[in-house]
């Protein structure tokens, strides 16, 4: 959760797009990121092919689609999903998704790493599906996700500081401070016309998401950093971190979808 998720990135960019805030080209440009390239399958329309990113969300544009909204769900958790069956499904596989409910049509990514070793680059194909105009599941409104996620930030410095992982090795705080070099880089974390609250819930979404990413670590027990490295206690550590890391997703999808919220209630 360090980094944006592919979803949020394409509805951030592709809801300044609709908005008429930025070109097409600086929308796909800022929602491709560090990947080689992005395209949309099964889109409606003529094309059999798999199309851009820019004719693509002119197109979703053209079928009604007003506001884009994301979906970040986990095994046992179907945050931000509506339906139906299939479409939740594949999101859930993926663990994320774009949703146009206006058209009636969702976005899954599907990720190909291509290039020889030493220069992998990811390959991105966003597969539409039919999806329903309904509510995403368990998604809070900003003021309750950030409430949240005040509580989940101190949870989470508490757990890691009991089973001794917070700035207990050269690992973790290394990543501590590859974060805080980053978010002094002044780095724009959502498009333009989102509100200066969903900025700042989103960036302290991902705050809580460093210091889980630091917990688990590249092998995802956390032993690098030191502290808990029998079973037992890294089964506890992720036992506690798991209602954090609950938080922060939804406080990423409340976040990634405040544009769309504010357009629904008359306030573009």
């Amino acid at each position: 959760m360090l980094l944006e998720p592919r979803s949020g990135r394409l509805a951030a960019w592709g809801n300044a797009l609709i908005a008429g805030l930025v070109s097409p080209d600086e929308s796909a440009s800022r929602a491709v990121a560090d990947d080689a390239v992005h395209r949309v399958a099964d889109l409606p329309g003529e094309e059999s092919a798999p199309v851009g990113l820019t004719l693509a969300l002119g197109r979703l544009r053209a079928l009604g689609a007003t506001g884009l909204r994301v979906a970040l769900p986990a095994p046992g958790h179907p945050l931000g999903l509506g339906g139906p069956p299939e479409f939740n499904a594949r999101a859930l596989h993926a663990g994320e998704a774009v949703l146009a409910p206006q058209a009636g049509i969702g976005l899954v990514p599907e990720v190909y790493e291509v290039g020889p070793e030493g220069d992998v680059h990811a390959e991105v194909t966003w597969r539409c599906l039919p999806v329903r105009d309904a509510p995403g599941a368990d998604v809070p409104s900003l003021g309750e996700a950030e409430r949240e996620l005040a509580e989940a930030m101190r949870e989470a410095t508490e757990v890691l500081t009991r089973l001794d992982v917070a700035g207990s090795g050269p690992v973790a705080d290394a990543a501590l401070e590859a974060y805080r070099a980053r978010m002094e880089a002044g780095r724009q974390v959502l498009a333009p016309g989102y509100p200066p609250r969903a900025v700042r819930v989103l960036e302290l979404a991902q705050r809580v998401g460093a210091l889980i990413a630091i917990a688990h670590g590249e092998g995802g027990d956390g032993r690098e950093h030191g502290g808990a490295v029998s079973a037992s206690e890294i089964t506890a550590r992720t036992e506690a971190l798991r209602p954090v890391e609950r938080t922060a997703r939804r406080a990423q999808v409340a976040a990634y979808n405040a544009y769309a919220e504010e357009l629904e209630r008359g306030r573009p």
